[in-house]
């Protein structure tokens, strides 16, 4: 049976599914309708269009070790509420996405949804998943870090599962690397409370240098410092600025006598060797989401009336 635009509209508006799926589910069960909203439910495309302008402000993070430490894979994997971000199947559901990603090696995220899950797509693996917990469900972001022979990747996942990091460095050697996986270990720690925004001072862009700069000295200007001395004062605060917001800068929390990068320095010196900080990244959940306010009680209240 053809499958018309008639058709396809009235399937959309009972179902709140695409176009191009209702058009294939419509195709499927040959212009049955009743066919066509199974189908749809079948794949969980039906549910996941229905819940496709909420917004997905929770979630959890998730951090993948390779048994070797040469490799790694930190993920943000969104919902709706707290209430299902602590629910197994959603739990499950990042974890299996975690381990794709690292198995894989994606570029980026359009590499990703291009992953063919089994026979399913991308979009309706994510259907599925919907179906199951009853909410939006984003697969945000990655980052993943991987090094030769010399070099480790470590990290650390919060108990909380809210916030995660994965730091990769360089070495000398295969040795240093591995004396120096622990303490890596403890960096990502540090990084997780610390929030760092860069790794280094290269990584800083320009303009957020001259941006610290203008504010300086506004604030010298407002606390009458005089003109002449304002050239002086401010390579001071710039250098402060940069040692509190970068990685290697911060003073290390299990030693604050030593910046961080002293700290691995000082390491991998005590094993022959050197070592450096190359990449990292911290991840916690929702950052820079607009979230909308609701309470306990009102998750809970939302899950019922699914």
């Amino acid at each position: 049976m053809a499958v018309t635009p008639e058709m396809i509209k009235q399937l959309r508006e009972a179902t709140n599914a695409g176009m191009l799926d209702c058009k294939k589910a419509l195709t499927e069960s040959d212009g049955n309708m009743e066919g066509a909203i199974e189908w749809l439910r079948k794949k969980g495309l039906s549910k996941a269009a229905k819940v496709a302008d909420k917004v997905a402000a929770e979630g959890s993070i998730n951090v993948k070790i390779a048994d070797d430490f040469k490799s790694g894979t930190l993920t943000e994997v969104n919902c709706e509420t707290d209430f299902v971000a602590k629910n197994e199947n959603f739990q499950s559901f990042v974890s299996e996405m975690t381990e794709v990603i690292h198995t894989e090696g994606f570029a980026d995220m359009d590499a990703f949804r291009g992953h063919k899950f089994g026979s399913s797509s991308f979009e309706e693996r994510m259907g599925e998943a919907v179906s199951k917990v009853g909410e939006k469900i984003e697969v945000r972001r990655f980052a993943t870090f991987s090094v030769g022979e010399n070099g480790v990747v470590n990290g650390y996942l919060h108990s909380n599962g809210r916030v995660g990091v994965v730091v990769a460095v360089e070495c000398d050697s295969a040795k240093t690397a591995e004396a120096v996986r622990d303490i890596v270990r403890d960096i990502a720690m540090h990084a997780a409370a610390m929030k760092p925004m860069y790794l280094d001072e290269t990584a800083i862009p320009a303009e957020i240098v001259e941006k610290e700069r203008a504010i300086a000295i506004e604030q010298l200007k407002k606390e009458g410092k005089p003109e002449a001395m304002l050239e002086k004062i401010v390579p001071g605060k710039i250098k402060k600025f940069v040692q509190e917001s970068t990685l290697v800068g911060q003073s290390f929390v299990k030693d604050d006598k030593k910046s961080v990068a002293e700290a691995l320095s000082a390491e991998a010196k005590n094993a022959g060797g050197s070592a450096k900080i190359v990449g990292f990244a911290r991840y916690e959940v929702g950052e820079g989401i607009e979230k909308k306010g609701c309470s306990f009680a009102e998750e809970v209240a939302a899950q019922t009336q699914r």
